[in-house]
């Protein structure tokens, strides 16, 4: 075992802060991400609110921090992680492909996108059912298409498909957003986007093998309705990627890992940054700090 080696699972923001402060404290950095390096904000067509940069692509910005974090050294594989095995003194990772052995882990393995449970849904996905705006939105110019959720990644989904799309309709089960004010003074300015609130979508309709409308229900009066759309982008949230960690550190009961904000768990070699963490706040900027955090902790053990 290299001594210096520190283990980083998950190369979005959280993650490649920290192999950027491990770098910087002159331990290796070795970065597993299974998919590209960036994480959820690659696929966001627009970000405002990160200090600095008054507006940046999130593919951009994922891939100035990969650069920066190989300019310094670090070791990114591309291989999907399938076994952690926590020692006294080292942490050991399997892949599919090899084995790695480091003095401690930063686990940053983000969030997956949480589906809808409908019957159907999976055999759609690609056939008229995306969890990826940014990534399909082209395929639906001048069509018309739906957007669930009422979040921040949904209201700039809606906002982003009103300039490709004919039509938008925003579903959403509450009556009020959960996004940032100024998204949703945008949203009002946008003729073609249309709000449906205190509505789930209860069945997908298809016709030919596509998704070719929605079944609606409103959560008050229980009257439902049919939607004729061409596409379905599901923004509900996410759900933690901590499977690797069942039965190794602490989780709570919807999966993520209990640490508090200097990012330790109950195991003392083993940190974890970024939206798998429990804490109130999601950002990019908490996910930076939590890898700055675990960076310092995990190079000074």
């Amino acid at each position: 075992m290299n001594k210096n080696n520190i283990l980083i699972i998950g190369a979005g923001i959280a993650g490649l802060t920290a192999a950027i402060y491990i770098q910087r404290a002159g331990k290796q950095a070795i970065v597993f991400e299974k998919n590209a390096p960036g994480g959820q904000i690659i696929t966001a067509n627009e970000i405002e609110n990160y200090p600095g940069m008054a507006s940046v692509n999130g593919a951009d910005l994922g891939f100035k921090l990969y650069q920066q974090a190989m300019d310094l050294g670090a070791h990114f594989v591309y291989e999907e992680v399938v076994k952690i095995v926590p020692e006294e003194n080292r942490i050991t990772i399997q892949t599919a492909q090899d084995t790695y052995t480091g003095k401690s882990l930063i686990y940053a393995g983000g969030a997956s996108h949480r589906h809808l449970g409908l019957a159907n849904e999976e055999k759609l996905i690609g056939h008229g059912i995306s969890y990826c705006a940014n990534c399909d939105g082209a395929f639906f110019k001048d069509k018309v298409v739906a957007v669930n959720g009422g979040g921040n990644i949904a209201l700039d989904d809606a906002i982003y498909l009103s300039s490709i799309a004919k039509e938008v309709y925003l579903i959403h089960r509450r009556n009020t957003y959960r996004a940032e004010t100024v998204l949703q003074e945008k949203l009002a300015t946008i003729d073609n986007i249309h709000p449906i609130t205190n509505t789930i979508i209860c069945g997908l309709e298809e016709k030919q093998g596509k998704l070719s409308g929605l079944a609606l229900q409103n959560v008050q009066t229980k009257e439902k309705r049919s939607l004729a759309v061409d596409g379905l982008f599901v923004a509900i949230g996410m759900q933690p990627e901590t499977s690797l960690l069942e039965g190794i550190v602490h989780l709570d009961k919807s999966g993520y890992i209990q640490a508090g904000e200097d990012t330790r768990t109950n195991v003392k070699n083993i940190f974890v940054a970024g939206d798998v963490r429990t804490k109130n706040v999601r950002q990019l900027t908490t996910a930076a700090a939590d890898g700055t955090a675990a960076a310092i902790l995990a190079a000074s053990i």
